[in-house]
């Protein structure tokens, strides 16, 4: 027996206590899949049978149900659900949702239900509660369709419970494996003419009856017409453009949307009781002068259309009115009105017509988004999306746009055919692609990225970044990326260090990266350098920019020199490049004078004189020997503390003494670099010659090669023994996903600088050694994937707003709390 579902739904499992829900559920549907009444009151009452705990649990449960049908997940809720109170909650998440809800009913007969209890020391509340439940669902049966459930499925004996399967099925708007390339039509309103005539315009053959009636037009080269609704009333051959479309259709050369006029149409055709206006009349005149066969097979084609579909991969979406984001591909009432109807406030304007919302304005979904409905005197973008409805009915034209070409093809409309009901709206206007809006990035937002899905930035988090943005940060057209933070390797269990080399080689085996690269660590500030031909910034991981005046354009001057040889090897007017910009105390003097020379001033001022006075006690003879010691080590350790970032500093006048360690090149017009090999990388940006520029060292190792490994081990060693930051191990190839891009492994002197002076001392390694990697290694793939995504939309030439809301992303993330430290 094979229960067919759609592939998002939300699943009831109906049945009396012991009818076998559970088994079931565990038989057909992934652990995660499943919400287990029983096992939310364990986790609110710690007793799956703590029935007082029944209102929490199902609160809880209903929360989790809607967050996994909101993501777009398969949901199925395991509890008795034989009380239509209980059914209607779940109805209701299913709506909110905008996903279908689906009952299988497990009539299990009572005895079974009984004998299955018996053998539950668990289910001891005696016979009646079966029976209960047994007669609350008989009741239930006949209704359950009318309670909202899209489908009903009765399994009526364990022969059916046993033999059953679980189909999934697309829903019926989802045409994501149709790839195209499409032709999609704007409203024809029976403009017969025009629609034959735009057809021939773009490659299509006519195929005509005994009649000489268009009944068909076969596409060229593999491409497939699409229709966004209304082809219907108004204009003068209603019948005409049903015949073309519905042989187009029928022959798999086109598919079609409903609009709000063939659903009209319907009604009307059906004997229902409409008011017979907006070209309507039009429609059942020409109709009345039609066979009985046509007008059935018209009114069913018209009947049949979904409100909206999904193509391509869910790239492109195609609804009457246009559609937002969050109601691609789902389905329900509310998601059929807007897509026949759009997003009307209930008004009704000057003219009759109804008042409605600009949806696309706030439009800020990645799929392209084609529709009709509202007239508009030129198909032009908003926000992804464009309206093809330009009024051939009303003498304006009848447009295509041909997918994924973006390119528009009309044809005028013969005649003015129906008086417009209200005037041609003004030309829209359509916000600038360099502008900004606050709501781009305020609020709770889901960045899709092309690496690892959505990253979630909460509303806290933008307002923190919308501080640091506003004040401080460069002009925003300059700011097209923003690094991301970094994760250390795996807490090594040696004894006296706490990053060690073997733990980054030993990750990447396990995720099979083959080769690694290991770039020497600059210790520095993070520099982003975009090099224009003309202009440019360059700026830190914050966006504020590093050097002002005089001086900052000194430096961007400098690097364009140095850059010429890539502008001509990429023919390109700009390039993006990370780096590290040195000496530390170039951007960060305020910082180590603040915070670091601070502690190791008063450190070497007193433990100095601390171990003298104690050493002269211990020659008068006194017994201080442990506190000598001991005090003996912090000397060195503050020692040590201060030469660790004293290292890092040197005096600079002007630019001399600057340096940048150029590393990654990340973008250049119409390109991204980040599938290509760090070695590539070091090699190209190795090009960059003169004073101001340092190489990064490097070596390539080949992780399942122990002698490899060894040599790496040695090379940070040699980095690292006398004071040296470390290193950075990335694989070779640039591998993306859900591998880390890169972990640092820093020597044990530098990290006194980030631990403190002390740190080294067997109870603090200790204590440092349960330091939590997870928050800081799950930032560091969510930046990254922020990062990679700006420069996707950058170099496809998506406007700012695109760009800049991965961007703000980023800097978003950096509130997160995480230990600095890491």
């Amino acid at each position: 027996m094979e229960l067919k579902i759609p592939d998002l739904c939300l699943v009831v499992l109906v049945g009396a206590s012991g009818s076998g829900k559970s088994t079931f559920a565990r038989k057909h549907f992934l652990p995660t899949q499943v919400l287990s009444s029983d096992y939310f009151r364990g986790l609110v009452a710690d007793d799956e049978n703590d029935q007082s705990a029944s209102a929490s649990a199902f609160d809880v449960l209903h929360y989790v149900a809607g967050k996994r049908l909101e993501a777009g997940r398969v949901t199925v809720v395991d509890a008795t659900n034989v009380q239509p109170q209980d059914r209607a909650q779940l109805v209701a998440v299913a709506r909110k949702a905008n996903v279908l809800p689906v009952a299988i009913v497990l009539d299990t007969p009572t005895e079974v239900c009984l004998a299955r209890n018996a053998q539950r020391p668990d289910r001891d509340f005696g016979a009646h509660v079966v029976k209960r439940h047994r007669s609350a669902l008989r009741r239930s049966l006949k209704f359950l369709g009318k309670e909202g459930f899209k489908r009903v499925h009765v399994l009526r004996s364990e022969s059916d419970v046993d033999n059953s399967t679980i189909a999934y099925e697309r829903l019926l708007n989802d045409l994501k494996h149709e790839t195209g390339p499409f032709d999609v039509f704007g409203d024809v309103h029976g403009c017969r003419a025009e629609l034959e005539e735009l057809l021939s315009e773009l490659g299509y053959t006519l195929v005509r009856d005994d009649e000489d009636r268009a009944v068909d037009a076969v596409p060229p080269g593999g491409r497939k017409a699409v229709f966004v609704g209304d082809l219907v009333d108004r204009g003068p051959d209603t019948p005409g453009v049903l015949r073309l479309v519905m042989g187009m259709v029928s022959n798999e050369h086109a598919i079609s949307v409903r609009g709000n006029h063939e659903e009209k149409l319907v009604r009307a055709m059906r004997g229902h009781k409409v008011t017979v206006r907006h070209g309507l009349e039009k429609s059942l005149e020409q109709f009345a002068h039609e066979p009985e066969e046509f007008r059935l097979a018209a009114t069913k084609f018209c009947d049949s259309l979904v409100a909206h579909y999904v193509l391509d991969g869910g790239n492109l979406v195609v609804a009457h009115a246009g559609l937002p984001e969050r109601y691609h591909g789902r389905a329900s009432a509310k998601v059929r009105s807007f897509a026949l109807y759009g997003d009307t406030t209930g008004e009704t304007d000057a003219h009759g017509l109804p008042v409605r919302l600009p949806w696309a304005n706030d439009y800020r979904g990645s799929a392209m988004v084609l529709y009709g409905h509202v007239l508009t005197p030129e198909a032009e973008w908003i926000n992804n999306t464009m309206c093809l409805e330009t009024g051939v009915v009303f003498g304006g034209k009848l447009t295509a746009l041909r997918y994924p070409e973006k390119e528009l093809v009309s044809v005028k409309a013969h005649q003015t055919w129906y008086e417009n009901d209200a005037p041609f709206p003004p030309k829209a206007v359509e916000r600038a692609p360099d502008v900004l809006a606050l709501t781009d990035v305020t609020g709770l937002r889901r960045i899709d990225t092309s690496l690892i899905g959505a990253v979630t930035i909460r509303a806290e988090q933008s307002a923190s970044a919308l501080e640091v943005m506003s004040r401080f940060a460069i002009d925003p057209h300059d700011l097209m990326y923003l690094p991301p933070t970094m994760a250390p390797t795996a807490t090594s269990q040696r004894d006296d260090v706490l990053e060690h080399p073997e733990d980054a080689f030993a990750e990447y085996r396990a995720a099979q990266a083959g080769q690694v690269i290991c770039e020497e660590k600059h210790m520095g500030s993070r520099a982003v350098l975009l090099v224009r031909k003309e202009g440019g910034a360059i700026y830190t991981r914050t966006g504020r920019a590093f050097f002002d005046g005089a001086l900052g354009t000194e430096l961007l001057d400098g690097v364009r020199e140095a850059a010429k040889p890539l502008f001509d090897e990429f023919a390109t007017d700009w390039l993006l490049i990370d780096a590290e910009l040195m000496p530390w105390n170039a951007k960060a003097s305020g910082l180590i004078r603040e915070q670091y020379a601070a502690v190791g001033a008063a450190a070497n001022g007193a433990l100095p004189v601390a171990v003298d006075a104690l050493a002269a006690a211990a020659a008068r003879g006194v017994d201080v020997t442990e506190l000598l010691a001991r005090t003996t080590q912090r000397a060195s350790n503050a020692a040590a503390y201060s030469a660790a970032y004293e290292q890092y500093c040197w005096p600079t006048d002007g630019l001399e003494g600057v340096r940048i360690a150029p590393f990654q090149l990340l973008a250049a017009e119409g390109r991204t670099f980040h599938d290509r090999s760090h070695l590539w990388h070091l090699e190209t940006l190795g090009k960059l010659e003169g004073p101001l520029f340092q190489r990064t060292r490097h070596l390539v190792v080949d992780v399942n090669d122990p002698s490899q490994v060894a040599a790496g081990v040695k090379w940070w060693e040699e980095l690292t023994a006398d004071g040296g930051e470390g290193m950075v191990v990335k694989p070779l190839a640039n591998l993306g996903g859900r591998v880390q891009p890169g972990v640092k492994v820093r020597g044990r002197e530098y990290l006194r600088i980030i631990y403190g002076p002390d740190y080294t001392s067997p109870e603090n390694l200790s204590r440092l050694r349960k330091r939590s990697l997870g928050r800081k290694r799950g930032l560091a793939l969510r930046e990254y994937a922020l990062g990679i995504e700006a420069l996707e939309r950058l170099v496809r030439g998506e406007p700012l707003w695109r760009v800049h809301e991965c961007v703000f992303g980023v800097l978003a993330l950096e509130s997160e709390p995480v230990d600095p430290r890491l």
